[in-house]
């Protein structure tokens, strides 16, 4: 049996120095810039878009309602830690991952030079080879929130697959 799951997560960007800021982190890679990224866990768009694709897919919510903002167990979280846990409970749902198609949408920072290691990370929290993995970036060309720079976005796609299947 096979399951697909789409999710789409985005934070905005705030000076460094702000409460509730941390370094900008995708696919659990901290990646440099000048800004950093507001958020109750540390903010990682991607493994939270990732999270909420993997969880749709097995019809169980999204990631708020497993690890809520309101939870102060949750502050400042390892968004790789929750990955793992989704991960648990997809395969306790009777699947796992084939592969995952992943987009992160940001003018700044610029992301070529870190999406091996994206890659890589996401492949060893799903339990899969890094070719079953493809992360990606684009700009909105100035358009938007992402072209203002005033934040990023990232959307995931997941096929599942039952356990008994390939």
């Amino acid at each position: 049996m096979l399951r697909i799951g789409f999710g789409v997560d985005a934070h905005r960007f705030a000076p460094l120095d702000t409460p509730d800021v941390r370094p900008v982190t995708l696919g659990g890679v901290v990646i440099p810039h000048d800004q950093g990224i507001l958020a109750h866990s540390d903010g990682d768009a991607l493994i939270h878009a990732l999270c909420d694709a993997l969880l749709g897919a097995i019809a169980a919510g999204d990631i708020g309602r497993h690890f809520p903002d309101s939870d102060p167990r949750w502050a400042g979280a390892d968004s790789r830690v929750l990955l793992r846990a989704v991960v648990a409970q997809v395969a306790q749902a009777g699947y796992r991952v084939g592969n995952v198609d992943a987009t992160v949408i940001a003018e700044r920072p610029r992301l070529a030079a870190h999406i091996e290691a994206m890659r890589i990370t996401l492949a060893e929290d799903l339990q899969v080879a890094p070719g079953a993995v493809s992360v990606k970036a684009t700009t909105t060309e100035t358009m938007g929130f992402a072209g203002r720079r005033e934040g990023l976005a990232a959307q995931a796609v997941v096929l599942l697959l039952g356990r008994e299947v390939g």
